[in-house]
């Protein structure tokens, strides 16, 4: 697979869209070396020559990647780093500074410089582009990782189920969901629910982890909902140890006498009563095979569905796609 196709897979395929790079340069070779390593269908560069200038429009529209010469006139590289990651907004921005060898000499405090990659002359194509790719990698994981849990997001989920279809690869993908998460929180708070997630998280990638595999993935997709992917010749022993697990460990986190009734109860906004179980695990396992599905799309419909079937039980368990088993 060639460069081009990593940053799809990568940039492309998360942003959803080709990416846009500014590029504050006096030097047009420079620039024109930028332009020539990636399709603009990819990675389109807009080029200024002074950096002030550019700053304005780095704040009103701003791009996927900032490279940034430290060979400007009006401003220095880093000068211009740090006003724009002074911004909270833009903090996230990916900023490279190109540098020469003299510039290397100075006694640079790498900790207050707020670039995440330099390029150092002279340049060697192949470097610029493949540390170019690896930021622009870096900044869409980041960004799209789980603020609690640090697990992929959505649309690394995304990317990652459609990259397995689109190479017509074998795989199960579970879908697994808290129950009765919401009666938890309502009753001992967000900080005792982000306690339940981050075991919940554990479980999950501890599990996946031991049985191993180069398909195995896990994701956050948010809330109390997680992903995994993995061989489908393993996923239903994978499924029986979450759910035990789970289910050993959650009590815990409840006070002794909801514990021990099992149970907990709690007056709603309208002044009844109601009666909830311990949380349970709904886990809802598809599989592609013989290269059955075509879109990421198709597989979500289909764990949707499985999930309120597994939904049905109001204990842990997990629905498989071909046969339903129940613990």
């Amino acid at each position: 697979m060639n460069n081009d196709d990593d940053l799809i897979e990568e940039g492309e395929g998360l942003a959803g869209r080709a990416q846009v790079a500014i590029v504050l340069t006096p030097d047009e070779q420079f620039a024109a070396l930028l332009k020539s390593l990636w399709s603009p269908e990819i990675l389109r560069f807009v080029v200024y020559e002074q950096g002030r200038a550019a700053i304005d429009l780095l704040f009103t529209d701003p791009p996927d990647l900032l490279v940034v010469d430290n060979r400007l006139a009006d401003i220095t590289g880093s000068e211009v780093a740090s006003l724009v990651k002074s911004e909270n907004v833009y903090r996230q921005l990916p900023v490279i500074l190109c540098l020469d060898p003299g510039d290397m000499e100075r006694a640079w405090d790498w900790t207050a410089v707020e670039m995440d990659d330099f390029l150092l002359r002279p340049l060697i194509p192949a470097e610029v582009k493949a540390r170019i790719d690896l930021t622009m990698n870096r900044a869409l994981r980041a960004l799209d990782a789980n603020p609690l849990t640090k697990l992929p997001g959505n649309t690394s989920i995304i990317q990652r189920i459609q990259l397995l279809i689109d190479r017509g690869e074998d795989f199960a993908l579970a879908y697994c969901d808290l129950d009765y998460f919401k009666s938890f929180n309502d009753k001992y708070g967000f900080s005792r629910g982000d306690e339940v997630l981050m075991m919940s998280a554990r479980v999950v990638v501890n599990t996946i982890k031991s049985f191993g595999g180069a398909k195995s993935f896990v994701g956050h997709v948010g809330g109390d909902d997680f992903v995994f992917i993995m061989s489908p010749d393993l996923v239903e022993s994978a499924c029986k140890q979450v759910v035990a697990s789970f289910d050993a460990i959650v009590p815990q986190f409840y006070d002794l006498k909801d514990r021990e009734q099992g149970c907990i109860v709690s007056t709603d906004r309208q002044g009844e009563v109601r009666t909830f179980p311990l949380m349970a695990v709904s886990i809802a396992v598809i599989f592609n095979r013989n290269k059955r599905l075509k879109h990421y799309g198709e597989a979500s419909a289909l764990a949707m569905s499985l999930k309120k079937k597994a939904k049905e039980n109001p204990k842990s368990c997990y629905v498989l796609d071909q046969r339903e088993s129940s613990l």
